[in-house]
């Protein structure tokens, strides 16, 4: 052993770093130093002249053990050595058998593949750079490519003198400390001194606080200044547009039938307060007639494009010669000044409730969609019946609700009093029960007169209309009776 440790002790050993650059060469000495420091360990990879490949520490029997090996002691010093020591040398020998063992077999696995090595370099280079930067030459012993040694120009340590701080010494005079009768005249004025600075000091911070805060305030101010109350162009885009306009609609058709189109693509928005879908089709004012267009509102914005993507083109009903234009939908500003619209926070609620419901677990899958519907009743009273007896009109409200809750769930019924035909509204839960009452109260008789029922469009508010001309002859009436009786 050493024999083989003086052999070893001879020849430089290179150690490679950990950029793959080779780093030495190192003596013997040297390496049972770095190795006792921590430097080094088992693994490291180490290489000499003759050597056909990179080994590690442990690979190389007789370095291993020359390394790890305590210098000698001094003549004559006693030999002191605990069983613990003994049994680790024993325990460091035979593992440097079992890898001598190894790395005899690894040699001669590395004699084979240095045979199938090719002797020259693939493209007839002798030195290439990788992407890294590092540098590589054809090692014609190894016949490999080997990472050049560029310690100098790749250097990241930091020398020993970057890394200590000079201690300065600190040298502190003893202060001159006056007589007792001095001290009175020397602090009188100073403490002025001290007061007069202290006031120049706290002016010069506020002013310098206050130029703070304007630059602050200055920066924070955007550069362009934003025109108030600027109205938007004639059609302008919502920010989040979740409004479908249609276009080709059959003249006959109704809100029923798009909804029940228009829902493949998307959940359609509800009034919180009618609970009707949230669909406009556009009539003409002047002759009530459907226009052949409408406005389909959707919960959530991905269904716009999910209906122009699918619907576009298409025929409203099948086998029908027109085709139904989709596009999001565009909006005209009112007026030369645009007017913020004011949110009410009540109804804002009321949405958010309605739309939580329909989105959650238990909203359209496990149970059927109801369209409410309001059905028109005619011809069920006049309004000089309801002026001359004041009872009848509850009476009226209540015989409707009770007959017509024989065909479903009614949420609501309205006497139009003052309507020339007599009308009575009757809100239904389900599009469906509207339908059984229609069907059951068209054409039936009621007081002397026949009923005639049909489904309400929305496009006629029924509250508002009077009898103008009964109301004028009737105030005539009553009149003629007042100068009668003065």
């Amino acid at each position: 052993m050493e024999t083989s440790g003086a052999a070893a002790g001879e020849v430089g050993w290179y150690v490679l770093g950990p950029n793959q650059e080779s780093v030495g060469p190192y003596a013997l000495s040297e390496l049972r130093e770095h190795f006792a420091n921590g430097y080094l360990n088992e693994g490291t990879m180490l290489w000499a002249e003759g050597r056909t490949e990179w080994m590690m520490l442990s690979s190389i029997p007789e370095l291993y053990s020359g390394v790890t090996t305590k210098d000698q002691p001094e003549q004559g010093a006693p030999d002191v050595e605990d069983d613990f020591e003994k049994f680790q040398k024993e325990a460091i020998q035979a593992e440097a058998e079992v890898e001598a063992i190894k790395g005899s077999a690894e040699d001669g696995d590395a004699n084979k593949e240095l045979d199938e090595r090719p002797a020259t370099p693939p493209d007839g280079e002798e030195e290439f750079t990788d992407d890294d930067g590092t540098i590589y030459k054809w090692d014609r012993t190894l016949r490999a490519w080997v990472p050049q040694n560029d310690v100098s120009s790749k250097k990241e340590d930091y020398a020993v003198e970057e890394m200590t701080f000079a201690h300065e010494e600190e040298v502190f005079h003893a202060p001159d400390i006056p007589a007792p009768s001095t001290l009175e005249e020397i602090n009188a004025p100073a403490e002025k001194e001290n007061k007069e600075s202290d006031k120049a000091v706290n002016k010069e911070s506020d002013k310098a606080v206050k130029k703070g805060e304007k630059k602050r305030k200055s920066s924070e101010k955007p550069d362009e200044k934003k025109e108030a109350n600027k109205p938007p162009d004639s059609w302008f885009d919502l920010k989040v547009n979740t409004h479908v306009y249609v276009n080709g609609l059959p003249d006959d058709v109704t809100v029923e039938e798009i909804v029940e189109v228009f829902s493949k693509c998307g959940i359609i928005k509800e009034d919180p307060e009618t609970k009707k879908p949230r669909v406009k089709i556009y009539t003409d004012k002047e002759t009530g007639r459907k226009k052949g267009d409408a406005l389909v509102t959707y919960l959530k914005e991905p269904s716009v494009a999910l209906a122009v993507q699918l619907l576009d083109g298409t025929s409203f009903r099948p086998g029908g010669k027109t085709l139904m234009s989709v596009s999001p939908a565009k909006f005209e500003q009112k007026g030369d000044v645009f007017i913020a619209k004011k949110t009410d926070k009540q109804k804002k609620r009321k949405t958010k409730k309605v739309e939580d419901k329909m989105l959650g677990w238990g909203g359209h899958d496990d149970k059927k969609v109801t369209i409410p519907t309001t059905v028109i009743l005619r011809h069920m009273f006049t309004p000089a019946e309801l002026r001359a007896d004041e009872e009848l009109l509850p009476e009226l409200e209540a015989d409707v609700r009770e007959e017509c809750m024989k065909f479903g769930q009614v949420d609501n019924v309205k006497i139009c009093e003052n309507h020339p035909q007599g009308v009575i509204l009757v809100k239904f839960k389900d599009r469906k029960d509207g339908a059984k009452c229609i069907e059951k109260m068209n054409g039936r008789w009621f007081g002397g007169r026949q009923i005639h029922a049909s489904e309400d469009d929305g496009s006629i508010n029924h509250t508002l209309i009077r009898d103008y001309d009964a109301e004028v002859s009737r105030l005539d009436r009553f009149g003629e009776e007042l100068e009668e009786s003065a």
